[in-house]
């Protein structure tokens, strides 16, 4: 061992290792690693090697095991490139230190094998492609894994700190670092060959509510209201499927019958009761679908509900079979129920249009206010 620290310092005393030797001994350190040699952790790898190996030896609580694993870390500083050690991004302090724990595996995902160096590369990839102020709910693989307190979180809060300093912070258990994580992984993994250019940017989004996205905003430039068969291929089924990704099985459940999938749409009362659940309870569980859209697509209220106005329009001008527009306002009154509610009925006069709670309202007065109103709203396409 005396031969291979020699050889090692030799090597790492070369002029492309020399931001090498800032960092901390800890920044080439796994979770997974046995028999750390802590006392030398928290120093920096220029002043290990500037350390007499008989010194080094001699340190109370170093014994000959912890030298071994101490080679180790210095064979993998010697076999990593400095192109891979981020120069934007401050480096570890003296007093970092890696906590050795076991991360959980999150669906495959094993955070104990990361170490800082791995950490600096992806949270280097999400500073540089400007997605620090991206919520980690909206791109984090499940929400089931994430705990909904840090869903509203943007990355910026986890990219400037250590690996060790996340692992310290209160409420961060093994469960939630490894989500953390997990959600910077994927990010890496799109952008990190991904080179900055002038006119272009990167952006990322979860992949169905993409879909989503892309046909709202095409049938917002193309007139006509589109076939009830394309509404539930490229509208409803994305969205359902993000559900069923992030929710548990009660909360898919109730967005299927309230979609009318396996079925004709139940209402709160008829869900309820097939799901042996209180109506109370049944709001709630709406409530988890509303907050799982609200992260997972923060413009999805408002670009939804103007692609409802635009169908209204078109209905009350061109007289289309309410049955098209049916699954399309059951998804909207679904996934983003206005500050108001959600259904939609013509007052008199010009006041405009307002929102009522579908849930409660009495279908039959609205009815005979809508044919108090206006004539073409009798035949109103909202479900009943």
């Amino acid at each position: 061992m005396v031969g291979r620290f020699e050889a090692f310092s030799r090597l790492l005393s070369a002029e492309r290792y020399a931001r090498h030797r800032e960092r901390p001994l800890a920044y080439w350190a796994l979770p997974s690693d046995r028999r750390l040699p802590l006392a030398f952790l928290g120093r920096t790898l220029g002043e290990i090697l500037q350390t007499p190996y008989a010194e080094l030896a001699a340190t109370p609580g170093i014994g000959r095991k912890k030298m071994r694993s101490l080679m180790t870390l210095l064979d993998r500083a010697a076999r990593t490139d400095a192109a891979d050690l981020p120069a934007h991004l401050s480096p570890p302090t003296e007093e970092r230190r890696l906590a050795a724990v076991h991360g959980p595996k999150v669906n495959g995902f094993d955070a104990s094998a990361v170490s800082e160096l791995i950490w600096d590369q992806w949270r280097a990839s999400v500073v540089r492609h400007g997605f620090g102020k991206e919520l980690l709910g909206r791109l984090a693989p499940s929400l089931r894994d994430l705990s909904r307190v840090i869903w509203h979180t943007p990355l910026e809060h986890y990219a400037e700190k250590s690996l060790a300093e996340i692992r310290a912070l209160k409420t961060h258990g093994e469960k939630r670092v490894g989500a953390i994580l997990q959600v910077f992984y994927a990010i890496h993994a799109v952008v990190a060959q991904v080179g900055p250019q002038d006119q272009l940017a990167v952006c990322v989004a979860p992949r169905r509510i993409d879909a989503a996205e892309r046909w709202v905003r095409a049938a917002l430039q193309r007139p006509g209201i589109p076939q009830r068969d394309e509404i539930f291929a490229s509208f409803l089924e994305p969205l359902l499927e993000q559900i069923r990704c992030d929710a548990s099985e009660p909360i898919i459940q109730l967005a299927e019958s309230r979609l009318g999938v396996h079925g004709p749409v139940a209402s709160v009362r008829q869900a309820a009761r097939g799901l042996g659940l209180t109506r109370a309870r049944i709001y709630q569980l709406l409530g988890e679908i509303h907050a799982i859209m609200s992260v997972r697509w923060p413009l999805g209220r408002c670009q939804v509900h103007e692609l409802r106005d635009k169908f209204w329009r078109e209905y009350r001008e061109g007289g289309t079979d309410s049955a098209d527009l049916e699954p399309f306002l059951a998804a909207v009154e679904l996934f983003f129920p206005p500050a108001r509610q959600n259904t939609l009925a013509q007052t008199e006069g010009d006041a405009g249009d307002r929102f009522l709670d579908s849930s409660e309202v009495d279908f039959d007065r609205e009815e005979r206010i809508a044919k108090r109103s206006k004539p073409a709203l009798a035949r109103s396409p909202l479900p009943r």
